[in-house]
């Protein structure tokens, strides 16, 4: 039995030790881990290290149907990621490829992550940095004079576990919390005194915007021309849910024109951005980080030993097991 181990290079684990310790003590000893190093120009080199793969770890790697044709042992395709949007998941259920992403690993991280944010570009961090670093100026003054954050009003755009937690944290900095998610009770949000608002109330009521938005059809480029001329505040806008749900050259406009007064992301619109070409960085009202959010210790070990456990009960039968199945196989 073969599981394949393979993402881009900047992707990977630094360590894959609990990766492999955690399938050998399920799946057995003599189970065949196989660690590569994927390049997207080297797309045959994966096929044939995927063509005798029973199960693919991965978490950046695009899984078509080209590269389900290479791999006809394949029964389980494991996700380091809570999206599945690299994978074709109708193509993967036709097939009988069970699609596992990892359900819970980093809501707390992200949350935190959520509202570090907040606190950085509303207090102005990276320009004053710049400002000592760089320009060797002492000058609170030179920055904008924007209000605290009790006095501004948060909406978060996405209500699922990592939305309730930022709500939860934020309920204290900030003058009010309102969200926007469709596929989320009346319930849900009354039990954390969230108000429910429609997408344009969010867009025109909030100062600070923090899209927490699993990527689905509906919503790629939902933060487009349109919905950033109706951010009537000019808010903060922070995306920590996926790069495709912004269209980026809106953005610039939109920062370039002051619609919106800082942005911070931990997703761009590509995975492996080109940065010396972005016209999003170099500025000081931008903070981006390399999708470094949920990055702790506590959860890189949660997210190894869990997307390998769900290899483990599904090669076992044990479907009933496996944190998260996202296809019926």
């Amino acid at each position: 039995m073969k599981v394949l181990i393979c993402d881009h290079p900047d992707c990977m684990m630094p360590d894959h030790a609990l990766e492999i310790e955690t399938l050998k003590a399920g799946l057995g000893s003599d189970a065949n881990v196989e660690v590569y190093e994927y390049e997207d120009n080297k797309r045959g080199e994966f096929y044939e290290h995927l063509a005798d793969a029973d199960a693919l770890l991965t978490a950046f790697v695009s899984v078509d149907a080209e590269a389900m044709d290479h791999a006809s042992r394949l029964k389980v395709i494991s996700l380091n990621s809570t999206g599945f949007d690299q994978v074709d998941l109708d193509e993967a259920t036709k097939r009988g490829i069970g699609v596992c992403p990892v359900g819970e690993y980093c809501t707390w991280d992200v949350a935190e992550s959520a509202i570090a944010y907040m606190s950085a570009l509303n207090k102005h961090f990276k320009f004053y940095q710049r400002e000592i670093d760089e320009r060797h100026k002492w000058d609170y003054a030179a920055a904008p004079q924007w209000p605290r954050l009790e006095d501004q009003v948060l909406g978060i755009v996405g209500f699922g576990k990592i939305g309730k937690c930022t709500a939860e944290k934020a309920s204290g900095l900030v003058k009010k919390v309102i969200a926007c998610d469709p596929y989320v009770s009346d319930a849900d949000f009354a039990e954390l005194g969230v108000a429910r608002v429609s997408k344009d109330e969010l867009l025109a009521e909030s100062d600070i915007i923090v899209n927490h938005m699993c990527l689905t059809d509906d919503n790629e480029r939902y933060f487009d021309a349109a919905a950033f001329a109706r951010m009537a505040r000019k808010p903060l806008f922070i995306n920590l849910g996926r790069g495709l749900c912004v269209d980026e050259d809106a953005l610039v406009e939109a920062l370039d024109e002051g619609r919106v007064r800082a942005f911070g992301a931990d997703v761009l619109h590509d995975e492996t951005p080109d940065l010396a070409s972005s016209k999003l960085v170099g500025r000081d009202n931008v903070i981006i980080t390399p999708h470094s959010a949920f990055y702790s210790t506590t959860a890189i070990e949660d997210l190894e030993r869990l997307s390998c456990e769900n290899i483990v009960h599904f090669l076992r039968g044990e479907k009933e097991k496996v944190f998260k199945l996202v296809n019926q196989v």
